[in-house]
Order: structure tokens, then C-alpha cells, then sequence
């Protein structure tokens, strides 16, 4: 090559290499806010799910994309300013999960509706006002509910295949949380054809669980279905000790409760759940509206069962009954 070429060569690739490397640096990496009730060790399967369905997509974290986390802590207080935290802070996508976010959501929407929210779990959507619609919710909101056609219904079935001998069943639920009614409503209609009886147990705040707990005792509950409801989430700790306490054999609807010894779950995987709000969060980052998305209801339903609180509480699990399960405690 002669001398003036590998010159002239020289001066150009400097030239044009600062060029590639200045404006790879200033790519913008797409920010991912997720507003979470809970508390990071409590939630970590749901969030590693999440990641997984990113890591799936090419997404990794601190690479090709960024994520501000934002943790309630089970402090259902500090959610609004945690979202408004989010909105100030110039987030491409929010990911948020539980019912208790919900409200939160909705202050959001107040200020901004610019910003599309994956919701990764929600109970009623539109009931919550969140959503006009399921198919088509428009707006700036989408996601997945936990509510799926005869889910209460499946959960008296489980019930009362392992204690069949008992048919008064109290239901512990949120007064304020609407969905609740529209749950016990379908249960009320599958009781009957089973022979159960419900008894409606139901809280307004937390500090009524104690009185919830001695009013199924006077009213001779023998067991014990938790409906959905983020209160009743955070408290599944007292919620599970006050039904060992009153030994009622209990259904609950996430394996967080099992988790913490109490005796059986049924619902929606969660995990799952998150790992496909992935799916909507890369969709949105490529150009979908999200108010584009429908709210997509579960598909994929977990049974947890605690043997060790079954033992405690004189219940002989069939092995049949067990070797449905998604996961046994021991």
C-alpha cells in the first residue's frame, strides 16, 4: 500500500471510530419501572421469572436495558408515591403486580397518559377501573388478570377432597376489594351442589382479622377458603397462624401463604404471569400500543400443599391428591 493510501486510510477510520463508538454510547437504552407491593425476597421467583422472559426476548439487565425497581415493602401506603416516584423519573414502560397496585395505577393514570403499565397480575381490571374493556382496554393500561372461570369452584372441589367430612366453610374476603363479591358469588352457586355451606367472613382493615377469626368460630366454621385480595396478601403470615390457631383446614389463592405454613393453594402461576408480561413489555418497546394488548387471563394453575401443617392439623392427604401437585412441602 503506498504511503499516501494507508494515510489517507488512517484518517478516516479515526475519523469515523470515535463516530461508531460516540453514537453506540448514546443509544438510548430502553428504562423498565416496576412497582411492586411486596418485598424483594418475597417476590424474587415472580422477578426472576420476569428477567427470564427478557433474558428470552435479548433483554438483559444493565445492558440493553435498564430497570428502576420500586418496593412497597407490604406498606400499601407508599405505593402512590412510589408511582409517582416513576413518573417523574422518564421510565419507557412500567411493570407492576397485585391488586394493591391497582390503586396506585390509578393515580398514575391521573398523571400521565403517556406511559404504558403492564399490569403482570390483576384481579378485575374493569371493576377496578383500570380498563374499559378486556379484548381492547385502550388507553395506556394492559396485563394479566388472575381471574379465571371457576377457580372458586375448584378450590371448594380440593377442599373437600381432602376433608370431606367437613361442610361448613367460611370465606375470608376484603369488603372493599369488588372482586371478592363477584368470587363468592360463583362459589355460592358451587357450594350448593356440593352441600357446603359458606359463611362470609369478611374485613375492612387488617386489624379486624383477629374478630373475623372468633366470628367463624362461633358460626362452627370447619374450614377455610381466602379469597384474592392484597391486604389479605400482606397479612398471609397472621392470616395463616389465626387458622392454625382455630385449626380450620385452608385454601388460599397464592403459594405465598403455603409458603408460610399454611395448608393447601390454588391459582394462577404467577411466574408464569410475569414471565409473559415480558412478552407485552418487549411488544410495547417495538412500537404496540398497549391499550393494543388484551388483558389475557391465566392458563397455567398451580396446587401447593403443605404436608407438614396437614399433619399438625390430623389430615392424611391421599397420595393420588399429591402426586397432582406442583410442589410439596415436607
Amino acid at each position: 500500500m503506498r504511503r499516501r493510501d494507508f494515510t489517507v486510510l488512517f484518517v478516516v477510520s479515526t475519523t469515523i471510530w470515535p463516530l461508531q463508538v460516540h453514537a453506540q454510547q448514546s443509544r438510548k437504552i430502553p428504562r423498565i419501572g416496576i412497582l411492586l407491593p411486596g418485598a424483594p425476597a418475597t417476590w424474587s421467583v415472580r422477578t426472576n421469572a420476569f428477567l427470564d422472559g427478557l433474558r428470552e426476548l435479548g433483554y438483559v439487565e444493565g445492558r440493553t436495558i435498564s430497570i428502576e425497581w420500586k418496593w412497597g415493602d407490604d406498606q400499601l401506603d407508599t405505593l402512590s408515591g412510589l408511582a409517582a416516584d416513576l413518573v417523574r423519573s422518564n421510565i419507557d414502560v412500567i411493570v407492576t403486580g397485585g391488586t394493591s397496585a391497582a390503586k396506585a395505577l390509578k393515580a398514575l393514570k391521573a398523571t400521565t397518559r403517556t406511559i404504558p403499565i403492564v399490569v403482570a397480575i390483576v384481579g378485575d381490571p374493569v371493576a377496578a377501573g383500570l380498563v374499559d374493556d378486556l379484548a381492547r382496554p385502550g388507553g395506556n393500561v394492559t396485563g394479566f388478570s388472575i381471574v379465571a372461570p371457576e377457580l372458586g369452584t375448584k378450590r371448594l372441589e380440593l377442599l373437600k377432597e381432602i376433608v370431606p367430612n367437613r361442610s361448613s366453610i367460611a370465606v375470608l374476603s376484603n369488603a372493599k376489594n369488588p372482586q371478592s363479591k363477584i368470587e363468592m358469588k360463583e362459589m355460592q352457586t358451587a357450594a350448593q351442589a356440593m352441600g357446603l355451606q359458606l359463611r362470609s367472613a369478611e374485613i375492612s382493615t387488617e386489624e379486624e382479622l383477629e374478630d373475623a377469626f372468633v366470628a367463624m368460630n362461633k358460626a362452627f366454621a370447619q374450614a377455610l377458603i381466602v379469597l384474592t385480595d392484597a391486604i389479605l396478601f400482606s397479612q398471609r403470615k397472621r392470616i395463616v397462624d389465626l387458622a392454625s390457631k382455630h385449626k380450620l383446614p385452608a385454601v388460599y389463592f397464592f403459594q405465598g401463604f403455603v409458603e408460610e405454613g399454611g395448608l393447601m393453594s390454588y391459582g394462577p402461576s404467577d411466574a408464569d404471569l410475569f414471565r409473559r408480561a415480558a412478552g407485552y413489555v418487549d411488544r410495547i418497546l417495538k412500537g404496540t400500543k398497549p391499550g393494543e394488548l388484551p388483558i389475557e387471563q391465566p392458563t397455567k394453575f398451580d396446587l401447593y400443599i403443605n404436608l407438614r401443617t396437614a399433619k399438625t392439623l390430623g389430615i392424611t392427604i391421599p397420595e393420588s391428591f399429591l402426586t397432582r401437585a406442583d410442589k410439596v412441602i415436607e
